[in-house]
């Protein structure tokens, strides 16, 4: 049996769960499950522990490796699991000499678990390159950028994933060339902090400039998609790709977190409630059918419900389409969760009420698109999606094309034709 790889939490684990993969395989491993976990959140921690017991019942000759930003920020509580057979760490993953080693140690019976190598430490960050999918769907992700340099109050990833570092713009246009030459129709740029991308390279180029780079020297290219972005960061060359080139697709998911200024201060986000307002406006006036989608945290510590409100308020006026909402999650370790916290109920209830929001604000978009052509990609047998992200109920169309289709209305939760 060959390499299962079971994976949590973002895009960049996505995209990373096809090299751990091709290097665990490459290095000889069979009946192996790998956990590709996430730790954004307490909840995504218990939902890789309940998975690694169930798949062990399910499969008890199966190793089980853990791998990912869980293991990298809380590899002992992984080792200490009866069921898990290596803790490998967030960078070693991707490396096939880790995962000879994990094989060596299996096939001694070696007693150490753990082989987590310090991330903290890692400067540069080596191209990898994918030349397809093993999923072979037409939308696929591609790593530009890794880690983070900014801290947060409330998130413990910088721990997991290292500081930023950057794909080289070269490597990054030869990856998508090989995924298009395949066959992807569709590729999202995605990293950890994507608008950092860059600093760290020669001449320093931003995530404008490599967009720029790919949709030029990739003119096969049907669709390109940006991941979720840093607002405050976004550069001029971005947002005049954004207004200049159609296959730049018109969505942009929006790191935003609260509506509220002191608790952006308190997050220590580098933006204010009114950047975010202005930046949504100034986007839609470069393309008027823009669709942000934005991650919004319900219940940060010290929240009250007139700052709650705030919040809530963006979903209006910021004209926000997809709402991603995080009840609020303490980490260890992280200055937010010594700060005075919000009851429980509160936190679930104001959540409750985020989702609300975002769902009647993507039935309202939803409802808008009756009457227009849009070009849908076919994701699979029963739907696609438009260039702003919207799900479409289809039948009868060719997994991978681009098709125009005319929108006859909704479902309330997709689009219809």
């Amino acid at each position: 049996m060959a390499v299962d790889v079971v994976t949590f939490g973002c895009r960049l684990n996505a995209f990373e769960a096809e090299l751990i993969r091709r290097e665990a395989e490459g290095a000889g491993l069979s009946d192996t499950i790998v956990i590709n976990s996430c730790a954004v959140t307490n909840e995504a921690v218990a939902q890789a522990r309940q998975s690694i017991r169930k798949l062990k019942r399910e499969r008890p000759g199966a190793r089980i490796v853990v791998t990912g930003c869980a293991a990298q920020t809380q590899s002992r509580m992984f080792a200490d699991m009866a069921e898990v057979d290596r803790v490998l760490g967030n960078d070693d993953k991707m490396c096939r000499e880790a995962w000879r080693d994990a094989r060596a140690a299996f096939d001694l019976g070696a007693s150490e678990k753990i082989a987590v190598s310090d991330i903290m430490g890692l400067k540069e960050m080596a191209p990898h390159l994918i030349h397809g999918f093993a999923s072979g769907l037409p939308r696929v992700f591609v790593q530009v950028q890794n880690g983070c340099d900014h801290r947060c109050t409330f998130c413990i990833i910088p721990y997991g994933r290292g500081n930023s570092r950057s794909v080289p713009m070269g490597a990054v246009v030869d990856q998508v060339r090989a995924l298009v030459a395949r066959g992807h129709a569709e590729i999202v740029l995605t990293g950890v902090d994507l608008t950092s991308y860059g600093a760290d390279l020669p001449g320093a180029p931003r995530l404008g400039m490599l967009t720029k780079q790919i949709l030029r020297h990739v003119p096969e290219l049907k669709r390109l998609r940006i991941s979720s972005i840093d607002s405050i960061e976004a550069d001029a060359d971005l947002l005049d790709a954004i207004g200049d080139d159609a296959r730049l697709m018109p969505h942009l998911h929006l790191s935003l977190q609260s509506g509220d200024d002191m608790i952006l201060k308190r997050m220590k986000r580098r933006h204010s409630r009114d950047d975010s307002i202005a930046f949504c406006d100034q986007v839609r006036r470069l393309r008027p059918d823009i669709a942000f989608g934005a991650d919004i945290i319900a219940g940060f510590p010290t929240e009250t419900e007139e700052m709650f409100s705030r919040s809530l308020d963006l979903v209006e006026e910021c004209g926000l389409t997809f709402l991603h909402v995080f009840p609020y999650s303490p980490r260890p370790g992280t200055p937010a969760a010594r700060m005075p916290q919000v009851a429980g109920g509160a936190i679930k209830e104001r959540a409750k009420r985020l989702r609300a929001a975002g769902e009647a604000a993507l039935r309202r978009r939803l409802q808008a698109e009756a009457g227009a052509t849009r070009d849908v990609l076919i994701e699979s047998e029963s739907q696609g999606r438009t260039e702003h992200y919207l799900p479409v109920a289809i039948a009868g169309e060719r997994i991978g094309r681009v098709v125009p289709l005319m929108i006859a209305g909704s479902d309330g939760e997709r689009l219809t034709v």
